[in-house]
């Protein structure tokens, strides 16, 4: 897989005229060149579900008169660049309109993604319809006639759908189309027998070809779906909905599995199909550096004007990333990452939980800011990972203890492990007692909220107070925990005939039991802080979080640095150089109009201190990558401590060893 690549998307409808007119191999190769591009994605079939070639399963574009997919493969290869061919699959729109009964169905029998025929975009088609052969004839005419590098196939994955062949087959199957589990039961199915028979289909004629399967998001718990391509893309537009936290939790959870993947983001202001947008370079240049951070190689979204000329502001707003990234990638390849601690989401446990940003709950996205800002190295991990490289697992928020969860945990436990909980996690699955030890009985929900925490220990940035929780919390009684901070309820809950100022009501200062429980096997926290944080952002959440894990990580943490709490670090393992790579990132997104964060101006850190632990390697070289700057440091007890002397967007600082 190649380090820069671009996603060419060519959805063009059948009214636009000149389809390709000022295509040239010339402009094509040129643009490439100025963007540094090394692989793009190019489209046999869009949206609108026209083909971009003489077909013999599709239909040209009405207004294409020359194999346009033809020209762009060749224009690629004979400058090295590799050209992965996009389909799409869920969407055909040409075909909804002579098929629409073959159309995925809402139990109100309405279409997705737009529910009518009156309102423009797109309609999505089930794969349990005769619609999936047209697909697996389309896509093999592709791989037969074409020297791709891959198959990009987009818009698929587990869908529910009441169309007449799935209510048919369900109940033919002995399934109840009014349960809802076995609708979904169903829609494992279909997607299962989709990625097979396209597997089946490509390796008749290219054994072997990669394989994506794009669903916008790498669903944590899932590996039967991960496990249906052949290497993963990490769809995430920060300024398209996923925002800026997505990525690196969704590319902590990818990495450690040991597939190849990529991060994809836009060039765009906002999404996808937007035409004259652009981002700021420096948003590039942070988003392609975050990838390289997390092990990632990288993708950005462009889109092809439709009379096929490239767009060469596009380019060198793309090239300036790009140049960043080709000077980097040495330092990049085959790396793994180093983690202290384990984070079991809520998604990978399989707990159902709030939608909040695009394809995250809450809860996950308030615990990856957390470690995040915190410094934390981390992994995301399933019920299949080994847990045994981690020191500490955090259950947030969520984690009820079924079966699988309790054995797995508790093995953890036994075999040295720490643990961190908050909120519900650590309880049966009836919310009737405390399966954990770490200390303290659980007596059932908080009837107050919000209520209050008293830390028992001292706070970096704050003082001694009494913090407002504005999260779950739950009533708990110390057995043979240390309580390391109290609740405090407040006056009463708000209500119409009885509050008190604009919010809430002060504390009572009477003591409600303990917030926050340790034992030797870890801590407890009794509100669900990482959802509070996701929600309100309060401070104070943070610090006891970080205050919890440093103490359950003590003197074995990997790494501390004064980089702001903005920045982002990670510790890559290149064993195959014997060295490490210490990734520093610093940008600061604002929100700009409604709901969109950029990145503008990306303002030089100096003098950051980092202190690194290493497993028993004996340190030989320290300098920066890839300027080659050799800097200074000195030995500590288990490591190295140094001083990055500038950081601008993304530094990494190379430890070779013996």
């Amino acid at each position: 897989m190649r380090f820069r690549q671009v996603h060419l998307d060519f959805h063009t409808s059948e009214h636009v005229p000149h389809i390709g007119r000022k295509f040239s191999k010339s402009n094509f190769q040129e643009m490439l060149r100025v963007g540094h591009v090394d692989s793009i994605t190019i489209f046999a079939k869009c949206h609108h579900g026209w083909a971009y070639f003489p077909s013999e399963t599709n239909e040209m574009h009405p207004e294409l008169d020359y194999d346009l997919l033809g020209a762009q493969i060749e224009a690629a290869h004979e400058i090295g660049v590799n050209v992965p061919v996009y389909l799409s699959v869920g969407l055909d729109e040409r075909l909804a309109w002579q098929y629409s009964q073959w159309l995925i169905r809402s139990e109100e029998d309405r279409t997705n993604w737009v529910d009518s025929f009156m309102k423009p975009g797109y309609h999505q088609f089930c794969l349990n319809t005769p619609y999936l052969d047209i697909v697996i004839k389309q896509i093999q005419e592709v791989v037969r006639k074409y020297d791709a590098d891959g198959i990009f196939l987009d818009i698929v994955g587990e869908r529910t759908c009441y169309c007449p062949t799935c209510l048919k087959q369900m109940q033919e199957d002995g399934l109840n189309p009014r349960n809802k589990e076995h609708v979904i039961e169903n829609g494992r199915r279909i997607y299962a027998n989709y990625t097979k028979r396209v597997r089946d289909a490509i390796d008749e004629i290219k054994p072997g070809l990669p394989v994506f399967h794009n669903a916008g998001h790498i669903h944590q718990g899932r590996r039967d779906l991960m496990n249906m391509n052949t290497h993963l893309e990490l769809e995430s537009l920060p300024t398209g909905g996923w925002g800026y936290d997505h990525f690196p939790l969704s590319a902590r959870y990818a990495q450690p599995i040991g597939m190849d993947f990529l991060g994809m983001t836009g060039k765009f202001h906002t999404f996808w199909g937007e035409f004259g947008g652009y981002k700021h370079p420096n948003a590039l240049r942070y988003e392609t550096s975050l990838n390289l951070a997390h092990g990632a190689r990288c993708s950005i979204g462009d889109q092809l004007h439709p009379e096929g000329e490239m767009d060469k502001a596009t380019y060198e707003l793309i090239g300036k990333a790009y140049a960043e990234v080709e000077q980097k990638e040495a330092w990049c390849v085959d790396t793994v990452n180093l983690a202290d601690v384990a984070l079991l989401t809520v998604e990978a446990a399989g707990v159902q939980q709030d939608s909040g940003a695009m394809y995250s709950g809450k809860i996950d996205m308030g615990a990856g800011r957390m470690l995040l800002e915190g410094k934390i190295l981390f992994d995301v991990v399933d019920l299949k990972s080994d847990w045994s490289p981690y020191r500490v697992l955090i259950l947030p928020d969520a984690i009820v203890m079924a079966e699988q969860v309790r054995e797995k945990v508790e093995a953890f436990i036994a075999a040295g492990g720490k643990v961190l909980a908050t909120g519900r996690s650590g309880l049966n699955e009836e919310m009737t007692n405390n399966l954990l030890p770490l200390g303290f009985k659980d007596t059932g929900v908080n009837p107050f909220r919000p209520d209050y925490f008293r830390p028992a220990f001292e706070l970096p940035n704050l003082g001694e107070a009494a913090y407002i929780m504005y999260g779950e919390g739950r009533r708990i009684e110390l057995t043979d925990g240390t309580e390391l901070g109290r609740r405090e309820d407040p006056y009463f809950n708000r209500q119409a005939f009885r509050f008190c100022s604009h919010q809430h009501t002060p504390t009572s200062e009477q003591y409600g039991g303990p917030g926050m429980v340790e034992t030797k096997h870890g801590i407890y926290i009794a509100w669900n802080v990482f959802e509070d944080y996701a929600t309100k952002g309060s401070l104070v959440l943070r610090e006891m979080v970080v205050y919890a894990l440093r103490r359950l990580l003590g003197d074995q943490i990997s790494l501390k640095t004064t980089l702001p709490a903005q920045g982002v670090t990670t510790l890559q393992h290149q064993a195959q150089e014997k060295r490490f790579i210490h990734h520093l990132l610093y940008a600061s997104p604002v929100k700009r109009g409604e709901r969109v964060e950029i990145i503008e101006d990306i303002i030089p850190l100096h003098n950051i201190e980092v202190e690194v632990q290493l497993p028993q390697q004996q340190v030989k070289r320290v300098y920066l990558a890839p300027q080659m700057t050799e800097i200074d440091y000195e030995a500590t007890a288990r490591g190295i401590r140094y001083v990055v002397p500038q950081l601008e967007c993304h530094q990494m600082v190379v430890l070779e060893y013996n």
